[in-house]
């Protein structure tokens, strides 16, 4: 359950917005609200989970909703991320909306210089770490091989029923969980998209900003999102007719959200990809047809200006 302090936000439209998270066997979170209170945060979100855990879903909703020139506030560390590499994957996402973040016991501030050399120093760390881990792994593989051991899992080699379902089970849950840990980077916008649009094309504003996805992995995941009821079965119905200016108002205004950076004759060049034709007629569209049809999303709520 998320719930929000009735503070008054901060001066120069900076919103400082908290997360607080306890483990299912702490107690209540009331000293990490307290501190955030104290530190100017007009919108607190808490949650109970356990910090090895990915699935996190206020935090989720949390990502979902910073805007630029927010700042996600935490108390430490620890309570936003389950290890380092975690927390840069998280941070780096963050910058990419040009949303800044701090936490407060530890000095990380990615909006001061500061802030962004302790967060190089942690990324080092982390470097280091998954070299040591690395080392040991093969280290070890070879001082069993040495003593004529064979590396792996004994009952998969053997082909055991419950070894393989027991992987099996393994690999869905952690499935599951990395598409809850993502769902941020991506839900939003098959969500503002689907069912209007066709998944080829979403696939395409998706992997502007990461090249990870092909139309099959993305139907696969929305329809384990949807058996799971963390996302709506609407987003797999058959695409409906639509007006022509209101399929590409909405096209446009999810090219633009999933990336902020493109200019107009970008967008606009990214449409000619798509083959989508001009709305006035002509073989390529250009920068004034893409305002005018960004201008009529802001005005349907699509885009914030």
């Amino acid at each position: 359950m998320v719930r929000a302090a009735n503070l008054s936000p901060p001066p120069l439209s900076q919103r400082l917005i908290g997360y607080a998270r306890v483990s299912t066997d702490e107690q209540l979170n009331d000293a990490q609200v307290d501190e955030l209170r104290t530190a100017g945060c007009h919108r607190i979100y808490q949650e109970h989970g356990s910090g090895g855990s990915r699935a996190r879903p206020v935090l989720a909703k949390l990502l979902k909703d910073l805007a630029a020139g927010d700042v996600l506030v935490v108390v430490r560390l620890d309570r936003l991320a389950r290890s380092v590499s975690h927390l840069l994957d998280v941070i780096e996402d963050l910058e990419k909306r040009r949303v800044h973040f701090r936490s407060l016991r530890d000095p990380i501030d990615t909006s001061t210089p500061q802030g962004m050399f302790s967060l190089q120093v942690l990324g080092a760390v982390a470097q280091l770490e998954r070299a040591l881990i690395a080392e040991r792994t093969k280290s070890g593989m070879k001082a069993a091989k040495a003593r004529g051991r064979l590396a792996g899992n004994p009952g998969l080699r053997e082909r055991r029923p419950e070894a393989i379902r027991a992987v099996s089970v393994a690999r869905e849950r952690a499935y599951l969980n990395e598409l809850i840990a993502s769902t941020h980077t991506w839900l939003p916008t098959v969500r503002r998209l689907r069912p209007q649009h066709s998944w080829d094309n979403i696939v395409r504003i998706l992997n502007r900003r990461v090249h990870q996805w092909t139309v099959e992995r993305l139907r696969r995941a929305v329809h384990r999102l949807v058996r799971e009821k963390l996302a709506e079965p609407e987003l797999l119905a058959r695409s409906p007719r639509r007006p022509r200016e209101d399929h590409l108002m909405r096209l446009v205004a999810g090219i633009a959200i999933a990336d902020p950076d493109l200019s107009l004759r970008d967008i606009a060049a990214q449409l000619d990809q798509m083959h989508e034709r001009p709305p006035r007629g002509g073989r390529k569209w250009q920068p004034s047809s893409v305002r005018v049809l960004l201008d009529e999303a802001r005005r349907f709520g699509l885009v914030r200006s």
